[in-house]
């Protein structure tokens, strides 16, 4: 489908964008992201697929927006406290490009509803805060041939890579499950706000690469943010 006059302006920078162009901009229309989790990570992640124009964009969260979440979690606001983060980030999108298509997903991800959660997408972004639904997000993506985009952070530092079909998996860079104990929440240890904007942001753009085609995406290459070091460090990892 033709881009209207309205969305041509809208992504004029897109449009003039050697490696983007007309070409990468249909991409982004006619794609289907899945973002899991619409906190801290899932906020830029949300913001900057739909303001890039991704044609459909679905979001599972079960959890309702409360005031804490307003340091880092951007897409939702004061007056959204106590609703429901899927609708909040819902408002969010549908005020900030009407031409993007957004589902809501008000429910917890789990084993059981995964597969089904995956299906109808081309990729999925996860932003999730416990290693029990990262796995079963990874899992879902690995069996339905879908990309993932993983991200995670704590206190001051933070974590992405990306998951492709017949490439490393996530059970090649976390064979064993770690203790809970050894994964305090945020609740506990506290995360910078701001850090979450710069792993969160910079899984969106993984994602508009595998979307579009563009660059290299991190593909069995763990990139680690050090916030008060501001200091990026790679690692790489293959299948086991």
């Amino acid at each position: 489908m033709p881009l209207s006059a309205q969305e041509t302006r809208r992504y004029a920078r897109h449009l003039v964008l050697r490696g983007i162009g007309g070409e990468g901009q249909q991409k982004l229309k006619a794609a289907r992201a899945l973002v899991v989790g619409a906190g801290g990570l899932g906020s830029p992640v949300i913001a900057y697929l739909a303001a890039a124009g991704a044609g459909m964009l679905g979001v599972v969260d079960h959890d309702e927006v409360g005031l804490s979440n307003l340091q880092r979690q951007i897409v939702h606001t004061s007056a959204a406290t106590g609703t429901p983060k899927a609708e909040s980030a819902g408002s969010f999108v549908a005020a900030l490009n009407p031409y993007v298509h957004f589902v809501p997903h008000n429910e917890r991800l789990t084993d059981a509803n995964a597969e089904a959660l995956v299906a109808g997408y081309d990729l999925v972004i996860d932003g999730t805060d416990n290693f029990a639904t990262r796995l079963a997000v990874a899992e879902a993506a690995e069996a339905a041939a879908k990309p993932l985009v993983s991200g995670a952070v704590s206190m001051f530092d933070g974590q992405v890579t990306v998951f492709v079909p017949g490439g490393p998996r996530f059970r090649d860079l976390y064979p064993f499950e770690p203790d809970e104990a050894d994964l305090p929440a945020c609740e506990v240890v506290g995360v910078l706000g701001a850090v979450t904007g710069v792993i969160g942001t910079l899984m969106a753009m993984e994602a508009i690469k595998l979307i579009t085609g563009l660059g290299e995406p991190l593909v069995g290459r763990l990139l680690l943010y050090d916030g008060r070091a501001a200091r990026f460090t790679e690692l790489t990892f293959g299948r086991r």
